[in-house]
């Protein structure tokens, strides 16, 4: 990723124990979902955030997993390979201090082809030029990343079509908001699909 200026740039917390905070992150090509996206996306997830394990690919701000937290979540994982945005997202986890949550510095592909450990809800929202999409949600369902009747978040180009995702994967809602898709699924059955 290339810089565009070392500003850092701002959004805030929707709701929960930090609601209202300010989260500060750099600008490093990041492209956080917006307020109005996020606020629906919990709605559609409130009753099945408290508690959960949260799983944030492609974290970037880490906007979707440091929401949960505010709501509730159990525990947060945040998957991200650029080295600054990785680091400011440790100081905000830091400062608020959320000992529940770690950043894993790592390309979110070769992170889920490591051990694996089961999310209840995972955030997928790669970089929408990096085609990366298709391969995160195979290798999540193959390598048994999910829970049973985990939720898996998708975000991506609105004008695109979705790649092919697993079949135990059940459609739960849609939406669009400018140029951005976002998708709502559930893992339906409990084993992983043969590879």
């Amino acid at each position: 990723m290339i810089s565009r200026g070392k500003h850092a740039r701002e959004l805030r917390i929707i709701a929960g124990m930090w609601r209202g905070r300010r989260l500060r992150f750099p600008d490093e090509d990041i492209r956080p979902t917006p307020d109005r996206v996020r606020e629906t996306l919990f709605n559609w997830l409130a009753s099945r955030v408290h508690d959960a394990r949260c799983l944030d690919l492609f974290a970037g701000s880490g906007a979707l997993g440091l929401e949960a937290l505010s709501r509730g979540a159990a525990h947060g994982v945040f998957v991200e390979r650029n080295t600054v945005a990785a680091r400011a997202l440790e100081a905000v986890l830091a400062e608020w201090q959320a000992p529940s949550a770690r950043v894993v510095r790592s390309d979110a592909l070769e992170f889920l082809a490591g051990p694996a450990e089961p999310f209840d809800i995972v955030f997928v929202d790669p970089p929408f030029a990096a085609g990366l999409l298709a391969s995160a949600t195979k290798r999540l369902q193959e390598r048994n990343w999910l829970a049973p009747n985990a939720l898996i978040y998708l975000e991506s180009p609105a004008r695109e079509p979705l790649p092919a995702l697993p079949p135990a994967w059940q459609a739960l809602k849609a939406k669009r908001a400018g140029e951005v898709g976002y998708h709502l699924f559930e893992r339906t059955g409990s084993g992983a699909e043969p590879a």
